[in-house]
């Protein structure tokens, strides 16, 4: 699995192998936690990937205030009822963006992660969701939209992100939105659990693994 960030938005998509490293950008000036927790400028999927590996191994994820957002590559491994997930996590720099298509192919899923306390960003992520779901080869891939930062007073609910993003334009795929939040871990197992669940009977997973060589043909 991985993410791709568009402009103030991030996309997570789920896939058999990692893919190759690329050359770090410049970061920018941004930290995904924050002591006063006021909304920090990106929607939080690397806290939430580090919340993921704490909520699904014995391994404890790095505390919120250590996390900064991704430059180049960050691989997250997690193992959800016997199913292993692997968490692509590419930086969303400008200098990355023209990469993104290259990771759609292998991509079993994808999880897009929305800062719901900062509405002022959501044109943002409905154009970049849209952009990123017409792309030819995400078809059929199970869709998970995260309304991130529900520990924050100001975060609007995931029904009504919902109706911001006009998730009836969606085509015909699986898909759900939750509210969520990184921070203290509110709804994330809940999400991922649906996610495999949904995953492993996508038609797009078959496909992917007839691909592989994992399964023959109408082997059922």
């Amino acid at each position: 699995m991985y993410y791709i960030p568009e402009p103030r938005s991030e996309v997570a998509e789920m896939g058999p192998r990692p893919p190759p490293e690329e050359p770090p950008t410049e970061a920018e000036a941004a930290s995904d936690a924050s002591d006063t927790r006021t909304s920090p400028p990106t929607p939080g999927f690397t806290t939430l990937l580090e919340k993921l590996k704490a909520q699904y191994s014995n391994l404890e994820g790095l505390p919120p205030d250590r996390i900064v957002p991704t430059v180049g590559l960050n691989i997250g491994r997690v193992e959800v009822s016997n199913t292993k997930l692997v968490f692509w996590d590419l930086g969303g720099q400008p200098g990355l963006r023209s990469i993104w298509e290259k990771y759609y192919e292998e991509a079993h899923a994808v999880i897009y992660v929305v800062d719901a306390a900062c509405p002022s960003r959501f044109e943002d992520s409905k154009s970049a969701l849209e952009k990123v779901l017409r792309h030819q080869d995400l078809q059929g891939a199970p869709l998970l939209i995260l309304a991130n930062k529900q520990d924050l007073a100001e975060a609007v609910s995931a029904e009504e992100l919902a109706r911001y993003l006009d998730l009836k334009k969606l085509d015909v795929r699986a898909y759900t939105l939750e509210a969520v939040s990184a921070y203290d871990g509110t709804g994330i197992k809940e999400s991922v659990d649906w996610l495999v669940e949904v995953m492993e009977r996508s038609k797009r997973t078959e496909m992917l693994r007839i691909r592989a060589g994992l399964t023959n043909p109408g082997s059922g």
